[in-house]
């Protein structure tokens, strides 16, 4: 199943100050790209991280997220939808 996981800052946050918190996040999200869980990472134009993954369900989503260093520490956290097939084409023919 696919899941889009949308990050939120918890509270203002100073990323010059983090370098390696930040080098960590980015050694376990490579580690999670690399077995298949994390398929494709973004940013948005307000900065906030886009991810889409590759769980068997929701929670799965969620504890895959909670590796995250970022998220360990109380930095962000994730909001995570589901993605479903289009179906749109059904309706239509």
């Amino acid at each position: 199943m696919k899941f889009l996981a949308i990050s939120k800052e918890i509270q203002p946050v100073d990323w010059s100050a983090l370098r390696i918190i930040l080098a960590d996040e980015a050694r376990v999200l490579h580690n999670l790209y690399l077995e298949g869980q994390v398929r494709e990472f973004y940013f948005t134009d307000e900065d906030e991280a886009v991810l889409l993954l590759e769980c068997t369900s929701k929670e799965a989503a969620r504890e895959l997220l909670q590796q995250l260093p970022l998220v360990q520490q109380g930095l962000i956290e994730f909001e995570v939808m589901e993605l479903k097939p289009y179906s749109g084409f059904s309706r239509l023919f």
